[in-house]
């Protein structure tokens, strides 16, 4: 039984372990860097075991650090958040070595998903389509794969996520250097210089769908659009997708289930899917075996609480949910509060946040863990919060939304705030339903 629960991460998600898992009766741990050692998650959690230095290659991407503050803390269990070591199949490994849940998918699903080539052959026994493309070993054999895919194409990295290591080739004679430099930043970010390529789809969507499983049965909880990114970083996420066909809908979540029953899949995770935005044509592109920045969307318009869910799974027990009982109901927008300056190519904006005044009312949740007087470390990434509104009707969640924004008021750094402000009342966004071109038409 868990009793004492490790949080290994920082920022926003740990506060949201933490309440949840202080609600669940847990004893809540929080393994902060040297950095973080003031914050509100510090503060809020029961107890904090320092994990390193402030820079996370010290800290919280540190396996040995990690577990070692957990065995101190005689930890029953790790819960690893998002990013960091979340989908760390040596971490999970060395969780259970140590004695210690890891509150996540087991080290197989880990191994199968965090490995981009691997997921593709698993999609495939699934019986998922993806998108054409395959391994490039070598220049030579990325030029051979684009040749036979066609131009533009994508080169991803084998251990990716996020948008690093993704680079878009339009014509051959860039394929050289993109390849230099999709290795280097693959290299850089996972320590796994391997790449592949797939066909881009000029007029796609990001759809993708939430999961629940507990290794003998999985369920969906419905879609979310995550369609509007910059550089294949997400910036507004919605749930349900809009503008997308019951039966296109149908298919998706089903595909997403079928995923995850044949990898027995445990816990929460996240399906992706690229959608033709003109056909609604889908192809399975990748599976987050962990819980994702935009899961509260998902929670506003289905009333489970995820993170719930995950320890309740990681301890033992079996889905209390069943595909029936789960009921989507209204609209959910997500936007993502960055400490960075959008109008200086998004430059980071570390330092103190002299004001932080987050808007509040009905259908109105914030997730952040920055009050006023809050640091912005520049270490980490620059997201210091999540707004998320939700409301009977898309139209409904969209208007609470420009007013959540005009609200919104953070002082001592920069923010993307004004960005999502112009976002909201972009028309193509008003209307929904839009590619992952978005944001270079918007003004």
């Amino acid at each position: 039984m868990i009793r004492r629960l490790f949080i290994a991460n920082r920022g926003e998600i740990a506060l949201r372990v933490i309440r949840t898992a202080k609600r669940l009766g847990m004893t809540t741990i929080l393994g902060a860097s040297a950095a973080d050692a003031a914050s509100l998650p510090a503060r809020e959690a029961d107890e904090v075991a320092l994990v390193g230095p402030a820079p996370s290659a010290q800290s919280y991407l540190s396996v040995e650090a990690v577990i070692a503050a957990a065995k101190a803390a005689q930890a029953d269990a790790i819960h690893p958040g998002y990013g960091f070591l979340s989908e760390n199949a040596a971490f999970a490994t060395a969780a259970a070595e140590a004695g210690i849940i890891f509150v996540g998918p087991d080290v197989a699903s880990l191994h199968a998903m965090g490995d981009k080539l691997m997921a593709r052959k698993v999609g495939i026994e699934a019986g998922l389509p993806v998108v054409p493309g395959g391994e490039a070993a070598d220049k030579a054999a990325a030029l051979a794969r684009a040749q036979e895919t066609g131009f533009p194409i994508l080169l991803k990295a084998v251990s990716g996520g996020g948008g690093k290591g993704m680079k878009r080739v339009d014509a051959p004679e860039q394929l050289d250097t993109m390849i230099d430099m999709a290795m280097a930043e693959a290299q850089a970010s996972f320590g796994d210089p391997r790449i592949y390529v797939e066909r881009f789809i000029a007029s796609g969507r990001h759809v993708e769908v939430q999961v629940l499983g507990d290794g003998e049965t999985a369920i969906h909880l419905g879609t979310r659009d995550c369609s509007i990114q910059r550089r294949f970083q997400k910036l507004v996420e919605e749930a349900p997708a809009p503008a997308l066909p019951d039966a296109a809908r149908a298919e998706i979540e089903g595909a997403a289930v079928r995923l995850a029953r044949h990898l027995h899949y445990r816990g929460a995770g996240t399906v992706e899917f690229l959608v033709d935005a003109e056909t609604f044509d889908f192809f399975f592109l990748e599976m987050n075996a962990r819980i994702q920045v935009e899961h509260p969307v998902t929670e506003a318009i289905t009333g489970v609480d995820l993170i719930e869910q995950q320890l309740l799974v990681a301890d033992g027990a079996r889905l209390s949910l069943t595909q029936a009982m789960v009921q989507p109901s209204g609209h959910a927008i997500e936007v993502r509060i960055n400490a960075e300056d959008a109008d200086a190519d998004f430059r980071p904006s570390p330092g103190t946040v002299t004001r932080a005044a987050w808007p509040a009312g009905p259908g109105i949740r914030v997730d952040t863990h920055m009050p006023s007087g809050g640091q912005v470390p520049p270490f980490y990434d620059s997201l210091i919060g999540k707004i998320i509104v939700s409301g009977a009707t898309r139209a409904d969640a969209v208007a609470k939304l420009s007013a959540a924004l005009e609200a919104t008021r953070i002082e001592g750094v920069s923010t993307t705030t004004p960005l999502h402000r112009r976002i909201a009342t972009d028309p193509r966004f008003v209307k929904g339903g839009v590619d992952t071109r978005f944001f270079e038409g918007l003004a």
